[in-house]
Order: structure tokens, then sequence, then C-alpha cells
């Protein structure tokens, strides 16, 4: 088997993997003891996940989807605008606990830059402009998100979310990770030998995203057991946003008249969520823990299972 069939074959088994990813961690979690401390591991892991990531967005591909101006805007309109309108209506139905809020805002409000790209493939979507406009997409909800927050909550959000952990995550997530990619792509297209290296490292999303559900379960499962309750009080808002979402982005698309397979990805960002990006902004809010981790968690495990939904349904709109 070859590098190009063995990375088809992952993509094709990514939702079996991250489940098994999932399943291990809580396993490991569960029989072993001071796991907790792999919580310093989770930047790290996301750093690579991220890393690999943007290593698949092509320089010339980047150009292209600035291009591609009508995808752009229903991408950013629905992200940006779309949800945080929808997010703003099912908010009124999770508990008025600030710390409750902002786990739940945090997770809704930033669209997924990594796994979503793998998902929409699978599910008929032109996930090639997606790829190619992860970068923005993950420095507009950077920039944006403090906004957001304090529109939401307002005098909390300053009690409860510093600047730093977001200029952190983005040296650490975005600058870091994109420039390395593409000192990669530069080297790949001078040496054969960079070549060769940057094409090994295209087996890796699958395994990083993989590498990162597995140490955020191991690491944050064993902190997560008194609150459980709030983790299933605001299940039902994340079903409704998993139903809703990916519906909205659609009817965006269709209005902007995106042919199917872009109006697809637009439908497929919108109910995919960063969860996993935003787990350490979470955990450096102070008594963030159990709480923050576990409504956050919760979250990532409710799209896993609607995205298994997505890929059977969404390639039928518009058909």
């Amino acid at each position: 088997m070859n590098r190009d069939q063995l990375r088809h074959k992952m993509e094709a088994q990514q939702v079996a993997i991250y489940f098994a990813a999932v399943l291990l961690g809580a396993v490991a979690a569960l029989m072993l003891s001071g796991t907790t401390a792999l919580e310093a591991a989770i930047n790290p892991a996301l750093a690579l996940m991220l890393f690999v990531t943007f290593l698949q967005v092509p320089l010339a591909a980047l150009g292209q989807a600035l291009k591609e101006v009508r995808f752009l805007t229903a991408l950013l309109v629905v992200n940006f605008i779309v949800v945080p309108l929808l997010v703003a209506g099912l908010i009124q139905f999770v508990p008025a606990d600030p710390i409750i809020r902002l786990g739940v805002l945090l997770v809704l409000l930033t669209p997924c830059i990594d796994y979503v790209v793998t998902f929409s493939h699978l599910g008929g979507a032109d996930a090639r402009l997606l790829l190619a406009s992860t970068p923005a997409l993950l420095i507009v909800q950077i920039l944006l998100l403090p906004i957001y927050l304090s529109m939401f909550l307002g005098d909390e959000a300053a009690r409860l979310v510093q600047v730093g952990p977001f200029i952190h995550a983005f040296v650490w997530l975005i600058a870091i990770p994109l420039a390395l990619a593409i000192a990669f792509q530069v080297w790949a297209a001078r040496s054969r030998l960079g070549e060769r290296a940057t094409s090994a490292l295209g087996l890796l999303p699958v395994p990083a995203t993989a590498l990162v559900l597995f140490v955020v379960v191991i690491a944050v499962l064993p902190q997560l057991g008194p609150a459980s309750e709030t983790a299933l009080r605001v299940l039902p808002v994340y079903v409704a946003f998993a139903i809703l979402a990916p519906i909205a982005g659609w009817l965006v698309s269709q209005l902007v008249r995106l042919n199917e397979p872009a109006g697809r990805a637009v439908a497929f960002s919108a109910g995919t969520r960063n969860s996993l990006v935003v787990l350490p902004i979470a955990l450096a809010v102070p008594g963030a823990v159990p709480l923050l981790p576990s409504i956050i968690v919760t979250q990532t495990m409710v799209e896993l299972l609607a995205s298994l939904i997505y890929i059977r349904y969404i390639p039928r709109l518009g058909r």
C-alpha cells in the first residue's frame, strides 16, 4: 500500500479512529493514576495537528481561496454572523452561571479548522476550498472571540477571560505552525529531500487529531466527575446546534448562489466547531476545572456523532 492509499484509507476511517482514540483515552484515564499531568501535552499535540493540517494547504491555494469571493463571503457570514445569532438564541436555554455560558460560547462561536476538511470531503463537499480557507477562519475567530464574549457576557467576560491565553494561542497554535508549514512547502519546492519529508508528513493529519483526542480525554476525564450533571444540562443545546447550524449554512450558500459542493462545505463548516483548539484557552480561565473542560469535551462527543449523520445526509443537499 503506497502513501496515497494509506492516507485515503485513514481519512475514510477517521471517525472510527477518533472514537477509538477517545475510548482508549477513557480506559487509560480510569485504569491509571496521575494522567492529569498529561494536560501539559495538550498544546504541543494541538500545534502538531495544526502544523500538519496547514501543510496540506498549498501556498498557491491560499491565494486562490481569497479569489473565491462568494465562497469566502458565505463562509465568514455563516460562521461570524449567522452562527452567533443562532448561539444568541440557544444560550437562553443554558444555565445562567457565567462559567457554564462561557464554556458553551467558547466552543460554539469558533468554527473547526482541522477534521472538518476530511469530514466535508467524505460528505461530497468541496474540501479544497475549505482547506484553503482554514488559516483565515482561525485568525478571524481568534480576533473576534474576545469581542463576542464581551457582547454575550458583559462585565463577566473581562473577569473570566484574560488576553494572555489568546495571544499565547495565536502565537503557538496559529503563527508558528503556519510559518513552519510554509517553510516546509518552500523546502519541498527546492529539495527532493524536502519533498519526501513533506509527503511523509501528509500521512499525519488523522493520527495527529486522534493523538489530540487521546491526550485531551486521558488528561481531562479524571477531572470531570463533579461536572457530569452540568454536561448533561448543556447537551440539548449542542444537539440543537448540530441540527440547525448546517441548515443555516446551506441556506446562506444558496442565497449567494454557490455550487452544490461549495454549499456543502459551508454547511459542514457551520456545524463543526473548534473544541480542541479552544480547550487550552478554557483551561487558562481561573476556576475552569472541572466545568469548562466538561462542557467542551461534551460538545466534541456530540459533534463526532453528528459528523456521521452529516457525512450521510449533507451529500443529498441540492440533489
